[in-house]
């Protein structure tokens, strides 16, 4: 089975408008709502790939029974630690400009509900079902509620069992996890740079860092670098690298993720040529639509790599 985990799920209220008149009255032309968080986001584009995952994190409040109602209707299972107080964050999206070229995005991200040491250690207890030939996925930020070392608790509770861990996360909070052999990281070509405090600015500078971060645990490492495609340091030695796919990008949310997702999917037979391949298309029909990629625009892009 595979396990994702979101510690902050949230409602995405996505509303599109005309050019922004600060400090007037705004009319929404058209607005959707979405649930997501990173972990979410893995699961739901898992889903459209005929592979079953259970979303774990936290929930709260009225807001936490929309998120745990609509992604159950994707067809991911769900064990979300319920928390007493506040509630699940809602994220506005806005959409501004008339025309699609010209669209300005503005975001304003919520806090979300605080996480105390008894949800923790009901996360906690959740986890410690997980057996071996399972595969967990740590995607996102930590919220500051919790501690900053969350990711390397829960790998170190876990390095007995013969778990595939996934990490998608940035600077410390990857670099202090590859101790634990994870199966996967994603950074992308900044953040790579970022972590070792240079400028990457050709394939063959990226391959060099990225095999650095293999030497130092990680099993293989996928490198993302937006409309230059994609790289991938393989556990088998192998160096793969994959363009991208041609549409026109409409969303900037959630491309990562289901990468992340098209990646594992594709990688249950050890094919990791197909796996870069199936998480290209997955990231492109992500970033080509309104919401998360949908099985017909994955299968329509792979014919393109």
């Amino acid at each position: 089975m595979i396990y994702t985990v979101t510690f902050n799920p949230a409602v995405d209220y996505v509303v599109h408008t005309d050019d922004i008149a600060v400090g007037g009255v705004n009319r929404a032309k058209s607005e959707k709502i979405y649930f997501g968080g990173k972990g979410i986001n893995v699961s739901m584009v898992l889903s459209e790939l005929g592979v079953k995952s259970k979303a774990l994190g936290f929930v709260a409040g009225f807001t936490g029974d929309a998120i745990e109602k609509g992604v159950a209707e994707k067809g991911v299972e769900t064990d979300f630690v319920r928390l007493e107080n506040g509630f699940s964050r809602i994220n506005m999206k806005i959409k501004s400009g008339s025309e699609a070229e010209s669209c300005t995005e503005t975001e304003l991200n919520a806090q979300g509900p605080k996480i105390d040491d008894k949800a923790l250690g009901e996360l906690f207890e959740r986890l410690d079902k997980l057996s071996d030939g399972d595969t967990i996925i740590l995607a996102g930020s930590i919220p500051d509620s919790m501690p900053a070392d969350i990711y390397e608790k829960i790998l170190e509770r876990l390095q007995n069992k013969k778990i595939k861990a996934v990490v998608d996360a940035t600077k410390n909070l990857l670099m202090n996890v590859l101790k634990y052999k994870p199966f996967l990281i994603k950074p992308n070509n900044h953040e790579l740079g970022e972590m070792f405090g240079v400028t990457l600015k050709t394939n063959e500078e990226i391959a060099v860092y990225a095999q650095k971060l293999k030497d130092m645990g990680a099993r293989n490492v996928l490198i993302s670098m937006a409309g230059d495609g994609a790289l991938l340091l393989d556990e088998n030695g192998k160096t793969h690298v994959c363009g991208v796919c041609r549409g026109t990008v409409k969303n900037s949310v959630g491309a990562g993720d289901s990468m992340v997702a098209g990646f594992v999917a594709g990688s249950a037979q050890g094919d990791y040529e197909y796996a870069l391949k199936l998480g290209t298309a997955a990231g492109g029909a992500t970033a080509f639509s309104d919401g998360l990629a949908e099985k017909a625009l994955i299968d329509e892009l792979l014919k393109q790599l």
